[in-house]
């Protein structure tokens, strides 16, 4: 009887073992991927004129991110406050967007885009890694 109870803890130990592994593993490529988006802003920040150590530095601290991206697309920090209201966080962060665009040389409206899921990872990348398309001219 022992012995069973025993075989029976032993098998119910098993799927508690595999789902922490899975979770230690999710939070192992979560935080691939968190610094890999980091990496990808400095770089973009360089292209644009920003040193990269202080920009990867930028990247990685929470929220502290997101007042570093208002400053890259030169929009006020009180925008910030934005952020935290539902559906008024989409609006501010396509027109985030759109603003970072443009300031690679790229069209404005592939801000848009960047709420559309998978297209925004290819807009992302062209941004990030893209030679830059042309200026828009200067409003006089």
């Amino acid at each position: 009887m022992e012995e069973q109870v025993q075989i029976q803890m032993e098998q119910m130990q098993m799927p508690t073992a595999a789902a922490a592994g899975i979770g230690v593993g999710a939070i192992i490529v979560w935080l691939v991927m968190y610094v890999f988006f980091a990496f990808c802003l400095a770089h973009m920040a360089t292209k644009m004129g920003r040193p990269f150590g202080n920009s990867f530095i930028m990247a990685l601290i929470p929220i502290v991110n997101i007042f570093w991206l208002l400053g890259l697309a030169e929009k006020p920090y009180w925008w910030f406050i934005l952020f935290l209201i539902p559906i008024a966080n989409l609006v501010v962060m396509i027109l985030l967007w759109m603003a970072l665009a443009e300031k690679r040389g790229y069209p404005n409206w592939w801000g848009v885009l960047m709420i559309v899921p998978l297209v925004n990872f290819v807009i992302f990348f062209i941004l990030v890694f893209g030679k830059g398309g042309k200026a828009a001219p200067a409003a006089a």
